[in-house]
């Protein structure tokens, strides 16, 4: 059945009203508390994370399906950050990571996670065209700045419907070579009806199976006068999922392997022991339990455009899809600057864990993309693609769906880091 897609814009339990340039079009006049307070919901839930975030961003959105039980966040205060979602309503999972004791200060000098089941970030992070160190400064943790525009700042709403949101952000940033950059942002985020979840991956949902997807098409324009290349320097963008981890929680990584030269780069962190990462017949595995903090990446010539996640304890299957281009220069994006500038990974894999004080930010894992450096003249644009699609329900059938696009079953991915 296609489903009709909904908006809704909180402040405080209400709906809001909306000025001429944002008012959606058809949209729902419910209220997102349906027939509980958000107050009652368990932590944990869709509708705990509704509650808690529009207490913390009055100008909150809710896209949801006619039924209600397909529902996204999305945050124009908080960097137009798909927070969280739902295949079941309020009531059912939050399957995105929020760091509540994070939203109420100090603000952090470094970076301020927010959590956000899908933020754009640009990059490269490292590397002699940093957009997170200044000109010449060493690259440690005391000197990295995640840049404001991505971090704190407030990104403007443009339209919204019952399809689509609209965000951007004009920022001047200035890269590690001491290039400024005029850059303009925009995401477009949509929830994603069944019968293109079919579509996108090449399925047929069966009816006992619950969902929810939706699609970021995130660009960078050149707004300045001067283009960028090789010996300026150029951003790219970078999408990150950041989920809530489980004790039998593991990353699924399909690779190219046909393709010559090293399937992944595992020691961006220090080496990933190797009771957390499994290479077979063309499938990482990577442990995502929260519990080490290791991350890895897939460079262009072995990278293919899905990845995904099976939690065997909530019984939770999560696809990504991403746009990669086996040609392009993807930056390098290590906190070093004897590499090559263009040989870094174009998609990563986190997972969180304590650090060497005993601290920890998390616990979390991500699933991330990147797009190839963004070599635009002024004027000109680059658009990156990144969905994320949930599926619960028949374990059978999440199988069935794990095997057409990840290429395993569930039974198989849970087999992988058993004692």
């Amino acid at each position: 059945m296609i489903q009709r897609v909904f908006i809704s814009l909180l402040a405080g339990a209400c709906l809001l009203s909306c000025n001429s340039e944002t008012k959606p079009k058809d949209a729902s006049t419910d209220s997102i508390t349906e027939n509980n307070t958000m107050k009652e919901m368990a932590k944990g839930s869709f509708g705990y994370d509704v509650n808690f975030l529009q207490q913390k961003d009055s100008s909150l959105i809710v896209l949801k399906s006619e039924d209600g039980q397909s529902q996204v966040i999305i945050s124009p205060k908080y960097q137009a950050k798909v927070f969280t979602s739902s295949s079941d309503g309020v009531n059912g999972k939050s399957f995105g990571w929020v760091n509540y004791k994070a939203f109420d200060g100090p603000v952090d000098a470094h970076m301020n996670a927010y959590g956000g089941e899908d933020r754009l970030w640009l990059g490269p992070e490292g590397g002699v065209f940093s957009l997170y160190f200044k000109p010449a400064a060493k690259m440690e943790f005391a000197n990295w700045k995640t840049p404001a525009a991505i971090d704190t700042e407030t990104w403007s709403l443009k339209s919204a419907d019952a399809a689509t949101v609209v965000l951007n952000k004009n920022m001047t940033l200035t890269n590690y070579a001491g290039t400024s950059l005029e850059i303009q942002a925009d995401r477009a985020i949509s929830l994603i009806t069944p019968k293109d979840i079919n579509t996108d991956l090449g399925i047929n949902l069966p009816q006992d199976i619950k969902s929810v997807a939706f699609r970021t098409s995130n660009s960078l324009t050149n707004k300045g006068q001067n283009v960028w290349d090789e010996k300026t320097g150029a951003p790219c963008m970078w999408s990150l999922d950041m989920f809530t981890p489980s004790e039998a929680c593991t990353i699924v990584i399909p690779y190219n392997n046909t393709a010559s030269g090293k399937v992944a780069t595992t020691d961006y962190f220090g080496e990933i022991a190797k009771d957390r990462i499994n290479y077979n017949n063309g499938v990482l595995y990577f442990k995502a339990d929260g519990k080490s903090r290791g991350k890895l990446g897939i460079p262009p010539a072995r990278v293919k455009n899905i990845a995904g996640s099976y939690d065997g304890i909530d019984n939770v299957l999560t696809i990504v899809k991403y746009d990669i281009n086996p040609s392009g220069k993807y930056l390098n994006q290590e906190w070093r600057t004897d590499r090559a500038p263009f040989s870094g990974d174009a998609m990563n894999a986190y997972n969180d864990g304590p650090l060497e004080d005993g601290t920890q930010m998390g616990p979390f894992y991500e699933i991330e993309s990147v797009s190839p450096a963004a070599f635009l003249k002024p004027g000109e644009k680059l658009t990156h693609n990144h969905n994320v699609y949930h599926f619960t329900g028949n374990k059978q059938a999440l199988s069935e769906i794990a095997k057409q696009v990840l290429g395993v079953s569930v039974e198989e991915i849970e087999k992988v880091f058993k004692k």
